[in-house]
């Protein structure tokens, strides 16, 4: 089933020699609907729960990932999303109000400013909020909400 120019013993060679009857017999395949989709996610959180891994399986979550991730970058589409809007969005999804931030933001009218986009997020902003929502810094660029 597996062509290898050097064998070694107790390893399959990384060159499949039929790719199709890998798929055939059970092969992870591009996922084609919200049901594959939902079964591979279940299968990569499992994986991913494992403690100590193996390498097998190391490499099985690499594999459900870009699966995963191709068949969400195809059908899920980001909105575009200013930093203000994702501040608001932060601000209601932990039930905060705009004077909470203000000590992150060097004061209450500063958060005002940039909710309204009169002000834009500096470094030190970004680096703070970042870190106050557990989020990546990318987030608060303008353009797709990432």
């Amino acid at each position: 089933m597996v062509r290898n120019d050097q064998e070694t013993e107790g390893r399959m060679a990384t060159v499949p020699a039929n790719p199709a009857k890998m798929i055939e017999r059970g092969a992870p395949h591009l996922i084609r609907n919200e049901e594959q989709l939902a079964t591979y996610t279940k299968a990569l959180f499992q994986l991913t729960s494992v403690d100590q891994p193996t390498a097998s399986e190391i490499e099985a979550i690499e594999l459900l990932t870009l699966l995963i991730e191709r068949y969400e970058e195809e059908h899920y589409t980001l909105p575009e999303a200013s930093p203000a809007d994702i501040l608001r969005f932060l601000l209601d999804q932990h039930g905060l109000k705009q004077r909470d931030l203000a000590a992150d933001l060097g004061g209450e009218s500063v958060v005002s400013e940039v909710l309204s986009g009169r002000r834009k997020l500096n470094a030190s902003h970004i680096e703070r909020l970042s870190a106050r929502f557990h989020v990546s810094p990318a987030v608060f660029f303008a353009g797709p909400f990432l």
